[in-house]
């Protein structure tokens, strides 16, 4: 008994066919490609639009728009001094978590200017200047 090794008669024409099928396949891959990113750029589009809409939305107006916030110092875990700026005065707030207080009321002009620091205040250039020397005297030294 001789076994033949030919492939079955319906095996045949769907191998003949493939290599036609694979051709027709590598368009629809492109389509799908360009079609799957002008999608993905839709999608990144809408979310752009959405940020700046919501931007614009939560930014201050009415009386908010008026105010600036000076300063603030810490003065406890959820305590702090505020200095807010309206018009021409200036509010010391106190903020804590029952609430917010008044403190005091001055006029703008009555604020240092932030130009000039404070006396007795060290400035960044100050404090490098005394590293500097310390470390030179450091090194100096036997």
């Amino acid at each position: 008994m001789k076994r033949s090794r030919s492939l079955p008669a319906a095996i045949l024409p769907c191998l003949l066919a493939a290599p036609a099928r694979a051709a027709d396949a590598v368009p629809d891959m492109a389509g799908g490609l360009v079609q799957m990113l002008l999608g993905l750029a839709v999608v990144v589009g809408l979310l752009l639009g959405s940020l700046w809409l919501i931007k614009r939305l939560s930014a201050p107006g009415g009386a908010a728009r008026g105010m600036k916030i000076v300063g603030a110092l810490a003065v406890g875990p959820r305590e702090r001094i505020v200095l807010v700026e309206i018009a021409d005065k200036v509010l010391v707030l106190g903020i804590t978590a029952a609430g917010i207080n008044t403190l005091h009321t001055l006029e703008r002009t009555q604020l240092p200017d932030e130009a000039s620091p404070p006396a007795g205040a060290t400035s960044a250039t100050d404090f490098r200047q005394w590293l500097k020397q310390s470390l030179e005297r450091r090194r100096d030294e036997p």
